[in-house]
């Protein structure tokens, strides 16, 4: 059975810089504290060789690999990696058969890393899920997609998620001053010096993507020509040359003022100073698709249903930035700024996700209603007592039926405002007899 990370053993010769430098243990990794700890549940797992199947979720760049490869340098079990996009039903049932022989022969655990897991189709995933439940593989997924949403809810059940953030920039500085500073798994005999403001831009610009930053850093080094001495010396031209990206022609205090003046100018209503904020930022090296995402967002969160148009709007700028590139894009991302300054202003859907989040975690004993569930999975004694399900369409659209669990009825979250559309949702709902 091969084992995850001793397919090819080159960490020391040609591997890439992130792949030497990733770290064995738990002891060098650097980032998700608020999972990885001392002390925390992952970290107390990985370290008895206790892990139980797990999902690790985050941004690419972020350690999930990382965390893989530690476990597997952890355990004295086996370490098997599938693809999820090259891998099928075959392939997880010959790991099944093994991890089965070898738990029976040998009373070995069998771990299966599963990478892009999101990508398992409901066939593929149900072929796993018998030697999951039966304890015959620890399963260990890692995705860039929300599992609760991109994968089977029988498999995602059965695993502990753990989300991973994206890096901050200090982390990111950290570990390339580290990889820079060591002589065996960074650039061994070669003498490296880089500036502090080259880092600085390579941890910026990598946007809390580790491997990202280590690429740019090892293709400065590689690319920099030695200096008589014999000293590769990389300088912040070298750093933008090998990220592509330009240093911002500001430091990093002044770019989140920049940014938050932006966002404060798009809740204002204030088009001339979110255009200048804007265009201030991009021509300092800020990637327009930051722009675009700050739109987006301020498009729920301060137009909201006063203006749903504005969210189309904004996507689309997004999708326009995408598929046209620079400078083109440049005009819907300033068309789509100018309507979600002009358009009317309403916070009232930010309001409703706030309560219904603090909600959904403080209440308890939150039972779906009978009238909503799903029949087949109903017990005998459940659907007797089932009350009927009234579909809308039969009463012209709507009919007034309990949809919240027992402990919320009568709870009210949205509450619209007589700005802009709002102003006729209010009224649909009056219409409708709902009471706000």
């Amino acid at each position: 059975m091969e084992d995850l990370f001793d397919i090819l053993d080159y960490k020391n010769t040609t591997a890439p810089l992130a792949e030497r430098m990733r770290p064995k243990t738990l002891r060098d990794f650097m980032g998700q504290d608020h999972i990885a700890e001392q002390g925390s549940l992952l970290r107390r797992a990985i370290m008895l060789d206790n892990l139980g199947s797990c999902i690790f979720w985050g941004p690419p760049g972020s350690g999930k690999t990382t965390l893989a490869n530690i476990i597997a340098n952890s355990t004295d079990g086996n370490f098997v990696k599938l693809n999820a996009v090259s891998s099928g039903v075959n392939d997880v049932k010959r790991v099944a058969e093994d991890a089965k022989r070898d738990l029976k022969l040998h009373g070995k655990k069998t771990y299966l890393f599963l990478d892009e897991c999101h990508r398992f189709n409901k066939t593929q995933s149900d072929s796993l899920l018998p030697s999951i439940e039966d304890g015959t593989i620890i399963f260990i997924g890692s995705t860039t997609e929300n599992p609760y949403a991109a994968m089977t809810p029988a498999i995602v059940s059965r695993c502990r998620v753990f989300e991973l953030k994206t890096l901050t920039d200090e982390i990111i500085k950290k570990a390339l001053y580290k990889a820079i500073n060591d002589k065996v798994n960074g650039f061994k005999d070669m003498q490296v010096i880089v500036d502090d403001d080259a880092v600085d831009h390579l941890a910026i610009m990598a946007a809390g993507d580790m491997r990202v930053a280590y690429n740019a850093l090892e293709m400065a080094v590689l690319t920099t020509p030695p200096e008589s001495d014999g000293t590769i010396h990389v300088k912040l031209k070298d750093a933008e040359q090998s990220i592509q990206k330009k240093a911002l022609s500001y430091d990093e205090d002044m770019y989140f003022d920049l940014l938050s003046a932006f966002c404060k100018s798009l809740r204002g209503s204030c088009s001339d100073a979110a255009l200048y904020y804007s265009q201030r930022l991009i021509k300092g090296g800020c990637d327009p698709v930051i722009i675009a995402r700050r739109v987006i967002a301020h498009a729920s969160e301060d137009v909201g249903m006063a203006d749903p148009q504005a969210m189309v709007i904004a996507v689309s700028a997004l999708t326009a930035i995408k598929n046209m590139g620079m400078p083109e894009g440049l005009l819907p991302l300033s068309q789509a700024i100018v309507y979600v300054c002009e358009a009317e202003k309403s916070n009232s859907v930010y309001l409703a996700m706030a309560a219904a989040a603090e909600d959904a975690e403080k209440v308890k004993d939150d039972f779906v209603p009978t009238n909503l569930r799903n029949t087949p999975y109903m017990s005998p004694e459940q659907l007797k007592a089932k009350k009927p399900y009234l579909y809308p369409h039969d009463f012209g659209g709507y009919c007034e039926q309990q949809y919240m669990p027992d402990k919320l009825v009568g709870k009210k979250y949205y509450h619209p405002t007589d700005n802009g559309y709002e102003k006729t949702v209010k009224q649909i709902r009056k219409n409708k007899g709902i009471k706000d």
